[in-house]
C-alpha cells in the first residue's frame, strides 16, 4: 500500500508542477461586473463656516462721507480734484476756511477771503496748518460731507491717535 501511495503522488507532484507552470491565456476585453463592483456613497460636503459679520453702523454715521488723501505744498494747496467735483466746487468758488476742534473746516462763502485753485486745489492758509500742527508734504484726511456742502481737514497726528485707539479696542490692549 506504500508504494501504492508512493505511485499516486509521483504523478500529482508532476500534474501540479505542469500546471504551475502553464499561464492563463489573457483575455485582453476583461470587464469588472458592475454589479460586483460596489458604487461610493456620496459624501456629503461640509457645511461651509459662517462668515463674520461687522457691527451695524449707527444711523447717520458715515453716510456719503466722501474721503481723500492730500499733501499741502510749500504754499499750503492740497489737491482735492475728487471731492471738489463731488461737491461741485468749481475754480474760482470763494472759501471761507477756519479751525474747529483740531481740524481745518471749508465751506463756501460768499464774503470768503480764498478760492478755489485754477487746478482744482484747496488753500490752508498758514495760520490753520499752524493751528492743526500740519506740515508742508504731510499727510492730511480730507473729509467732503455733500450734505452739509463742507470739507474737513483732518491733521495725520489726529487720525493717527484715533486709529490707536480703535486698533487697541480691536486688540484688546490698552492705549
Amino acid at each position: 500500500m506504500a508504494s501504492t501511495c508512493a505511485e499516486t503522488a509521483a504523478p500529482a507532484l508532476v500534474v501540479a508542477s505542469v500546471s504551475l507552470g502553464r499561464s492563463r491565456p489573457r483575455q485582453p476585453d476583461e470587464q469588472f461586473v458592475e454589479a460586483l463592483v460596489p458604487i461610493p456613497l456620496p459624501v456629503a460636503s461640509p457645511e461651509p463656516a459662517p462668515l463674520p459679520t461687522l457691527p451695524a453702523l449707527a444711523a447717520g454715521i458715515g453716510d456719503g462721507v466722501l474721503f481723500d488723501v492730500g499733501r499741502p505744498d510749500a504754499a499750503g494747496r492740497v489737491t482735492a480734484r475728487a471731492l471738489l467735483r463731488a461737491l461741485g466746487w468749481t475754480p474760482g468758488l470763494t472759501l471761507h476756511v477756519d479751525v474747529v476742534t483740531g481740524a481745518i473746516l471749508i465751506t463756501p462763502a460768499v464774503d470768503g477771503a480764498h478760492v478755489v485753485g485754477t487746478r482744482e486745489e484747496l488753500p490752508l492758509p498758514a495760520a490753520a496748518r499752524h493751528l492743526c500742527g500740519i506740515a508742508t508734504g504731510e499727510p492730511v484726511l480730507l473729509a467732503a460731507l455733500p450734505r452739509q456742502n463742507r470739507i474737513l481737514v483732518h491733521p495725520s497726528h489726529t487720525i493717527t491717535a484715533v486709529l490707536a485707539d480703535l486698533h487697541a479696542r480691536i486688540l484688546g490692549e490698552p492705549s
